[in-house]
């Protein structure tokens, strides 16, 4: 049956897959028929989201990727990939009289430097098929929602959305497709870790149209259309994905 949307011999490769968005999209690009390799710093983690998938010829590499010597390794150890969902990313709740090097230092280490860095490696290392498709995960921080505290995490994402644009241009030679989802709050451990009250996230809510925090399954069925051959003509782009919270 026709279905423009299916990963059916694509190799796609996830990082940040031990949670949240980066494990959801692994198992819908799973559901699509992709071969999954999954990439985290944790490996029991990986092992939960590898018994989650469905097939059996998936795989997955311990890996922390903000620092820069574990790219080259990375990519030596995997075979050509047909999309990277990187979805690797953390999030900091500091104002900015109380910032740092050292806080800016992790912040844009993971959410800035590793997927430029990453993607210079893939594309080095000739790992990218023609044709490939690169989706990262940005955040409605880097656009809009500016919010008290979250001056590092949101500049770390505007930059990352600014790169995409970069990257589409530069790599649109060889018809490999550079696209960005912007999600708003997502129900995920990173929304759990943080310091907000109950009443404080019901307010929050209160400030999207659909009246409720985003999905990570969601934010994964955004990202299996991005890598799939229905998005061909697609690059250099932003797509938003915040309930309406970008309206308010």
């Amino acid at each position: 049956m026709y279905n423009p949307f299916s990963l059916i011999g694509k190799t796609i490769l996830v990082t940040g897959a031990s949670s949240g968005i980066g494990r959801a999209t692994a198992v819908e690009c799973s559901k699509m028929g992709a071969t999954l390799i999954l990439i985290g710093r944790n490996e029991e983690r990986l092992k939960e989201t590898l018994s989650l998938l469905e097939g059996n010829r998936h795989s997955y590499l311990c890996y922390d990727l903000s620092k820069e010597e574990n790219l080259k390794e990375l990519c030596s150890n995997i075979p050509t990939i047909d999309g990277l969902a990187h979805c690797a990313g953390i999030s900091m709740l500091k104002p900015i009289l109380a910032l740092n090097t050292h806080n800016l230092q992790d912040v844009f280490s993971t959410n800035l430097y590793a997927p430029i860095l990453l993607t210079k490696q893939l594309a080095k290392a000739k790992k990218l098929q023609i044709g490939a498709s690169l989706v990262f995960v940005g955040s409605i921080s880097g656009i809009s929602n500016v919010a008290t505290a979250l001056s590092a995490y949101g500049s770390s994402k505007s930059a990352l959305n600014s790169f995409v644009q970069y990257a589409a241009l530069e790599f649109s030679g060889k018809q490999i497709r550079c696209n960005a989802v912007l999600p708003g709050r997502v129900e995920t451990h990173l929304l759990q870790n943080q310091t907000m009250s109950n009443e404080d996230i019901q307010k929050d809510i209160d400030k999207y149209p659909l009246k409720r925090y985003g999905t990570a399954e969601e934010i994964a069925q955004t990202i299996v259309y991005l890598l799939s051959d229905a998005t061909k003509w697609i690059t250099g782009t932003s797509i938003t994905i915040d309930g309406g919270r970008s309206l308010t």
